[in-house]
């Protein structure tokens, strides 16, 4: 689904969301490492990448460490996943692009389109489901206007071209 640095991101990113708006201030990497059971050093490599793509704000020194740079309503797990991640979240038919929807959907389609729609629903929520006070103030979560850049637009099902209809690249 994703790889571990996406991973490490969104378990840094949840971390800071639980804290956010909280007396608790901010964390530094260890802090992060410990609460979340991850690697010091990947988590001082992922906070970077954080910080320069401006969703944390990080402080050195005393009394230093890393807080969200804006509320966690309002970053999508979208917004970290397509910093690691290729663009397009499809789910590629094993088929190829000449076999499914030749005749029909593959054995498997229909699968792929429901795991693709699961995936879409994640990403498409904020940080705030971390943040136990912006849960209690919006029970179903935050409503907001998302740029249209941002919603993640539901896949269609793969068709093969029309010319490629009845031809095989099997054999040949």
């Amino acid at each position: 689904m994703y790889g571990k640095q996406t991973e490490y991101a969104i378990a840094i990113m949840s971390c800071l969301s639980e804290i956010y708006d909280t007396d608790q201030g901010r964390l530094s990497a260890q802090e992060i490492a410990d609460m979340r059971g991850l690697p010091k050093p990947f988590v001082s490599k992922t906070l970077t990448s954080l910080i320069q793509a401006g969703f944390v704000i990080g402080a050195r020194g005393p009394g230093g460490g890393c807080e969200l740079a804006r509320s966690p309503e309002t970053i999508l797990l979208y917004d970290v996943y397509r910093l690691f991640e290729r663009e397009s979240i499809e789910l590629a038919c094993p088929f190829g692009g000449t076999t499914c929807g030749v005749g029909g959907a593959c054995g498997i389609h229909q699968k792929l389109l429901r795991i693709q729609d699961a995936l879409e629903d994640l990403l498409n929520t904020s940080f705030s489901v971390f943040n136990a006070k912006l849960r209690e103030a919006t029970p179903r979560g935050p409503r907001f206007d998302l740029p249209e850049d941002r919603v993640i637009a539901s896949r269609q099902p793969y068709r093969a071209p029309a010319d490629s209809i009845g031809q095989s690249t099997l054999g040949t």
